[in-house]
This record gives structure tokens, sequence and C-alpha cells, in this order.
């Protein structure tokens, strides 16, 4: 039980999470993976390496003892992290490991000295309302998608129905059920969970569904990363007529219903979301300005697609920002990184829009810092992170 005491000693850690919560963030996953292996298809290994994952986390543990007396102020924090552990199937038995491996790494990290036996006791008491919070809200989750047409709940096999590379490095994989039974509807920016062995070692990825719910099938388009062991993986050793397994739709990055001029703005693979966005949105009179900037040409997917949908729906304006241009390549519409006064051009005459925006962090603080400063209203300006969330200001 949380008590007021408890929670006073967890504000009070706040200043030292502040200038190491990375330090001891790193160490805890060290523990947990060597502890507790049976975790590790859960997380990506190039997200730990990187020190994004440990990032991530430190701000979470930061956000929340924070307003551990107020959590109604994280605001969507928990409703994302609840999304992603389902898209993962992370279960009520992980949460004992990350405790055990948390509470250990405070006292290893800040010493006997400043992690007495009052400070472990108050953040175990902190933890367990924590895991109890979304231990409940995942399984009501959960239960959602096992109920509804068409859901299911664990893994459920997929056969790779086509296979289409997009650009040099984007390939889209058509999944249908294995079963043929009916498909679980899901709505336009949501990504799935997908289940592969790798060299005989099991890993989990997330990834975005680029296609709009059709209840047939659903369509990934996955960039190959460098060094990149999973989106390796797809790209090279899975074919039409594999099988891989899937978990449930799952993300809050979704599309809201509405008559404002739609602004999508996507860099490099975060296109994909946006596609699905964009394929729900056209049948309405609603105006869409569809922003996409790439480093070149060869690796700009769907272009084709997009000049064929701006064509066929008049509301639909298209832009294109190529960081270096090449012969071979069609002409963009800008070159260089995309910057606020070419933004401020493709925009609609009124700011009053609904905005939505994905790609590489450097590409999404700038976006973000953009659209605040052109005049979109913040509560109308949206995004998504792939990976691990990080602060973008």
């Amino acid at each position: 039980m949380l008590s007021d005491h408890h929670r006073a000693i967890v504000k009070a850690t706040v200043p030292l999470l502040e200038s190491g919560g990375e330090a001891l963030t790193t160490h805890f996953y060290r523990l947990l993976l060597r502890d507790h292996p049976q975790v590790a298809p859960l997380f990506n290994q190039a997200h730990q390496a990187n020190g994004d994952q440990p990032r991530a986390l430190a701000n979470g543990i930061l956000m929340y003892a924070r307003h551990i007396d107020r959590l109604e102020q994280l605001g969507g924090l928990v409703s994302t992290i609840v999304n992603k552990h389902v898209a993962l199937q992370i279960l009520p038995e992980h949460y004992p490991m990350v405790g055990a491996s948390l509470l250990r790494a405070i006292r290893e990290v800040l010493g006997a000295g400043i992690a007495t036996d009052e400070v472990i006791a108050a953040w175990g008491a902190a933890y367990q309302q924590l895991a109890d919070i979304l231990i409940g809200a995942e399984q009501s989750m959960y239960d959602e998608r096992a109920n509804a047409v068409g859901g299911w709940r664990g893994a459920r096999p997929f056969v790779v129905s086509r296979k289409v590379e997009e650009s040099e490095e984007i390939t889209s994989f058509y999944l249908t059920p294995q079963d043929g039974q009916p498909l679980l509807a899901f709505q336009p920016g949501q990504y799935i969970g997908l289940r592969v062995m790798v060299d005989g070692v099991e890993m989990r990825r997330q990834y975005s569904l680029s296609a709009a719910s059709n209840g047939r099938q659903y369509r990934i388009s996955v960039k190959r990363e460098a060094g990149g062991k999973v989106s390796h993986h797809l790209h090279r050793q899975v074919q039409e007529n594999s099988v891989i397994e899937l978990f449930p739709p799952s993300g809050e990055f979704t599309l809201n219903a509405g008559d404002k001029p739609l602004v999508l703005i996507s860099g490099g693979v975060g296109i994909t979301p946006m596609l699905a966005m964009l394929e729900v949105a056209l049948p309405s009179a609603r105006p869409v300005v569809f922003i996409h900037a790439a480093r070149h040409g060869g690796v700009h997917a769907f272009r084709q697609r997009l000049e064929q949908l701006a064509q066929q729906h008049p509301q639909l304006q298209h832009f294109v920002c190529y960081e270096q241009t090449r012969a071979q390549d069609p002409a963009p519409d800008a070159t260089g990184l995309l910057s606020q006064e070419q933004l401020r051009r493709w925009m609609p005459a009124s700011v009053d829009v609904d905005a939505y925006f994905v790609g590489p962090r450097a590409f999404m603080q700038a976006i973000k810092r953009y659209l605040r400063e052109i005049g979109v209203p913040p509560a109308q300006s949206r995004f998504e992170f792939f990976g691990p969330a990080a602060a973008l200001d």
C-alpha cells in the first residue's frame, strides 16, 4: 500500500533521478536481462545499445516520481505504455521480474547511504501501484481485442500473401490470417506486434499498419535498418507464403474524426502510418495536405501511389522534399532539409488544422517547433515515436 510517507520519499528522489536516471536505468536493464533472460524477446537490443531504451525509461520514471501524488498529470504517458505493452504481449508475470531488478538497481546505483531500507520500501510500494495500474489497463485491452469480431489473444499465424519492394530500403508485407477466419479491424495510425525467430532466437517488434483496415489482410512496410536483425530477417529470409506470428493491433496515435484541414507530415519510413490515415480521410471532402521528406528519390516509398491519389482526389495536395537530388529521380518540390518557411508555404492558409507527423527524432523535433511557431494549436499537433518514446523539446 502506497502511503503519504512513501510518496514524500519518492518525490524526494526526483533530483537524484534528474541527474542520474539514465545510469540507473542502464544498470537496471543489465540486471534484468542477466537475471531474467526470458524477457529478452520483449526488448530491442539496438535500442539498448544506443541508449534510447534507458533514456525513455529514465524519463518515464522521472515523470512518475514527479507526479506520484497526482497521477492524472501524467496525461497520455500511461496509455502510451499500455498500448506498447499490449502490442508486445507484456503479461502480469513479467512485472515482479522488472520490480526486483529496478529495486536492486536503485540500491546499487544510489548506494546504501542514500537507498536506505526506507527508500527501497517506498519505491517498492510505488512500483507496485504503477504495476497494478498497468496490469489492469492491459487486461482490459487484451479482453477487448480478444472479444471483438476477428479478434484474438496472444500470437496468431499469418501468411505473407504478397511481398513488394516499395523503395531501395522499404518493403511491404501483405499478411493474411492462416486460419481464414475474420480479421480484427484497426484504427488508421495503429501498429501490430510481430514475433519471429532469428537464428534460433525469439524477437518481437512493432510495425505500423501502412494500409487502411479492410477486414481481409494487414500490410506493414518495413525499412531495412542498418544493424536491424529483424528488419534484415524480414527483407532477406521472409518470402511469400512464409508464416509469421502477429499480436493484435494496438496504439493510440490514431486519426481523429473532424472536418478541419488535415496535414500529414512524414520523414522516411514515417510515411507508413500516414498512408492508412490518408486512405481513411480521402473519401470525405476534408482538405488534405500530405508532405513527405526523404533523403533522395531512391528511398522514397509510395510516391507513385500518392501521385495517383492526388489525381483522383482534388482535395489532396501532395508535396515532396528531398535532402539531395539525383539525376535519375523525379524532381521534388523542394531540396534540402524541410524548413519552416517551406512548411508554411505548403500548409493551408488557416492554421486551424489537425496536424500529424512521424519521422526520425531530429525531424520531429524540427516539425514540432515549426508547427508551434506557425501557430498550429498544440492540441491539434500529434506525433508518434518509432521505438522508445523520447522528449521532443
